[in-house]
């Protein structure tokens, strides 16, 4: 048996799901800021105005550094 032979597999069938996008045109919700928000970013603010979140992390304490 040859290796090649052992690994091969079968190609994927179907679509390729379009990426989301959001509205164009969109600038950061924050006073003052004219930043343009990309179609594919879901958030309102751009990345140095978007709020602070720390994800919970199972049987550890994150402290804010």
């Amino acid at each position: 048996m040859i290796v090649s032979e052992a690994l091969a597999g079968s190609r994927l069938q179907g679509r390729v799901r379009p990426s989301r996008s959001y509205k164009r045109g969109r600038v950061c919700r924050r006073d003052g800021c004219s930043t343009k928000i990309s179609i594919y970013n879901r958030r309102d603010y751009c990345n140095a105005h978007a709020p602070v979140n720390f994800p919970r992390v199972r049987g550890h304490i994150l402290t804010e550094a």
